[in-house]
C-alpha cells in the first residue's frame, strides 16, 4: 500500500519490520502466539466443537503428500504409478480437516498509524487462534505445502515452528493442492493480486468440491483512501514507487477499482458457494474469529450453513 511523506518512515519501517524474513518472524512469533492463545482462550468458552459422526476407518481418497508429513505417511504402491507422492486418507480424517494459508508476501507487513497491528501480524493471530480453537473441537489443522493436517494440541508451536523453518518464497496465494471434499480452507490474505491470479487458485482448491472462506484482510489506510498532497506510494513486492503530485484526486479511482476488486473476488466465491468478508485491523481480531467458526458450521446433510454475516469493516 502506500506511505505518506508525513509518515514515509513509519510505513517503510513497519514494511522492513515484518517482511516475511525468518529472523523477523521470530523476533514477533513469541507474542502473537501469546495474543492467538489469549483471544482463543475467550472465544471458545461457550463455543460447542464441530466432532461430526464420521465413516471411522474407511477410505476416502488419495491426496498428495504435503512437504513435513511424516514419510511413513506415504502410500508407496500408490505412488509408484507416477512422479508424485500420495497419502491414503480415511473419510474421518478428510471430514476433520481444515487447511489454513496466512498470507505471509512482503505487501502484508504494512502498517499505517491507524491500525492495531500490521496485515500480517493480525493474519497470524487468527490463524494460530483460529487453529486452537479447531483443535480443541476435534479437527485437524495443516498449512497448504507447510505443515500435515494435525490434531495436536500444540498446534501453535507446530505452526510457528514451520514457518521459522520455511526458507521457501513467500507467496501471496497459497500453493497449488487439491484438499479433500470434505475438507476446508481458510485463505487470510490482503488478496492484492490480480483477479486472474486468485481465480486460478480459487479453480484449484475448489476442484473436489471442498468448502473454504477467503479473508481480506486491510489496514485502514487501504480501506479508506484519506491521503492528500505529494504522496510517494511503495509497492513491497518488487513493482516500484508511484509519485502522486496530488494524491487527493487519486481516491474517486482508487474506491471505485477496490469495489470493483471485491466484487470480482465475489462473484467467483459465489459461484463455488465458497464465503468472501473483509477484515481491517483496526477492529476486534475476536470478532473475525467467531465470524470464522460460524461460518464452518455444517449441517448433518453436509450443507453449510452461516450464522454471522460478514459486513465490510468501516
Amino acid at each position: 500500500m502506500a506511505a505518506e511523506s508525513g509518515h514515509a518512515a513509519k510505513e517503510t519501517l513497519a514494511i522492513r519490520r515484518a517482511d516475511g524474513e525468518s529472523r523477523t518472524l521470530a523476533a514477533s512469533l513469541p507474542r502473537l502466539v501469546l495474543e492467538a492463545r489469549r483471544i482463543a482462550a475467550n472465544v471458545i468458552h461457550g463455543l460447542h466443537g464441530r466432532r461430526r459422526a464420521g465413516a471411522g476407518e474407511n477410505f476416502w481418497q488419495y491426496r498428495r503428500f504435503v512437504s513435513g508429513e511424516p514419510a511413513q505417511n506415504v502410500d508407496w504402491r500408490r505412488s509408484a504409478r507416477d512422479d508424485h507422492l500420495y497419502v491414503r486418507e480415511l473419510e474421518w480424517e478428510a471430514s476433520h480437516t481444515v487447511w489454513i494459508w496466512p498470507d505471509r508476501s512482503p505487501s502484508m507487513a504494512f502498517a499505517s498509524k491507524t491500525a492495531r497491528e500490521s496485515k500480517l501480524e493480525r493474519t497470524l493471530i487468527v490463524a494460530f487462534a483460529l487453529a486452537e480453537l479447531l483443535v480443541s473441537g476435534g479437527e485437524r489443522v495443516g498449512i497448504p505445502g507447510l505443515m500435515a493436517p494435525t490434531a495436536s494440541r500444540s498446534v501453535i508451536d507446530k505452526m510457528a515452528q514451520a514457518m521459522l523453518h520455511d526458507d521457501a518464497d513467500r507467496l501471496s496465494l497459497p500453493p497449488s493442492f487439491v484438499p479433500a471434499a470434505l475438507a476446508e480452507t481458510i485463505v487470510l490474505s490482503d488478496f492484492w493480486s490480480p483477479i486472474a491470479e486468485i481465480k486460478t487458485t480459487l479453480a484449484g482448491l475448489s476442484g473436489s468440491g471442498a468448502h473454504g472462506t477467503l479473508v481480506q484482510v486491510v489496514d485502514p489506510a487501504e480501506e479508506s483512501f484519506l491521503y492528500s498532497g505529494r504522496v510517494e506510494f511503495v509497492e513491497p513486492e518488487g513493482f516500484g514507487v508511484i509519485t502522486a503530485g496530488r494524491a487527493e484526486s487519486w481516491a474517486q479511482d482508487y474506491t471505485a477499482r477496490l469495489a470493483l476488486h471485491r466484487d470480482q473476488i465475489r462473484a467467483e466465491t459465489n459461484k463455488l458457494d465458497w464465503l468472501f468478508t473483509t477484515h481491517a485491523t483496526d477492529r476486534s481480531a475476536a470478532e473475525l474469529l467467531l465470524f470464522l467458526h460460524a461460518g464452518m458450521q455444517v449441517s448433518k446433510s453436509g450443507a453449510r450453513t452461516t450464522t454471522i454475516k460478514a459486513e465490510p469493516a468501516a
